[in-house]
């Protein structure tokens, strides 16, 4: 269930700065879930944070962020692909979890320190930084929600920030999931008149950038397609993050097995409407 509503701080923006919102909810970016729902508490970690990524006053898509895992553990967004450039790849991170302090918009590591006095400690904390993934050896920055899924130049900028991103297995990254998401995605998503997406990673036993960053030990995705105002069909795809393997799945099949992983906490991604087989 979606929580209380907040009161949301909208502070204006240039091209190149982001504007992000982290409450206590999806209540603030509920049209990233079909009919509002949003995955159960199962996918929950210890010290979440729910961030409503917004960017030159629009928002793009929805992320739940691990705070002490420093990884994302989904990124929920409408499938809509479009001809818009890839932007310069401007790396942001999210002020928002720097303790208590005013700021809404994502910034760069330097805009933070330079402009707003915070210290790189400050920073490092609750999230990734830079230099988490700058050593990494086989390893990418693994977008959740990719820059190709989103039709506007604005869109595609949003997902450059690091609350969106997992250590992903290089030839998986650049292999089989980099086919799912340009290829198998649009065959798919044909004829769909919606296509919301949820994209998350299971978090994994071991950890990379001196112990800071959790190394997911599955990336997974699921879409539920609409044809008009109703649902079509569903589908789930998941890929163990060590080799360049994709699993093809049905919703209900991709359902089961994250509940596996999560140790029996039944996982339920999307509204009861979405198609299970």
């Amino acid at each position: 269930m979606l929580g209380p509503l907040l009161l949301l701080q909208v502070l204006a923006s240039c091209l190149w700065l982001g504007h992000s919102e982290v409450v206590n909810s999806f209540t603030s970016c509920p049209q990233f879930f079909y009919e509002g729902t949003i995955p159960n508490d199962a996918l929950n970690p210890k010290n979440p944070a729910w961030i409503c990524q917004r960017f030159s006053n629009s928002y793009h898509y929805a992320t739940l962020y691990d705070r002490e895992r420093r990884i994302p553990v989904y990124s929920a967004y409408k499938y809509q692909p479009g001809d818009a450039k890839r932007p310069h790849t401007w790396w942001f991170v999210e002020p928002q979890l720097i303790g208590k302090n005013d700021l809404k918009e994502m910034k760069t590591e330097s805009f933070l320190t330079q402009d707003d006095k915070f210290s790189l400690h400050q920073i490092k904390e609750s999230q990734a930084v830079l230099d988490d993934y700058k050593p990494l050896k086989n390893l990418d920055r693994g977008h959740l929600s990719p820059n190709g899924h989103h039709n506007s130049r604005e869109g595609k900028t949003a997902t450059f920030t690091l609350t969106n991103i997992v250590p992903q297995d290089s030839s998986l990254n650049q292999g089989q999931w980099n086919i799912y998401e340009s290829k198998t995605m649009p065959q798919l998503a044909d004829g769909c008149t919606t296509t919301y997406v949820i994209t998350g990673a299971v978090p994994g036993r071991n950890n990379v950038a001196e112990g800071r960053v959790n190394r997911p030990s599955h990336i997974w995705s699921a879409a539920c397609c609409l044809e008009g105002t109703k649902p079509k069909k569903a589908w789930g795809i998941i890929a163990k993050n060590d080799k360049n393997q994709v699993e093809n799945l049905s919703l209900g099949e991709l359902e089961k097995t994250l509940t596996n992983l999560y140790r029996g906490k039944t996982v339920t991604l999307f509204n009861n409407a979405c198609p299970r087989k």
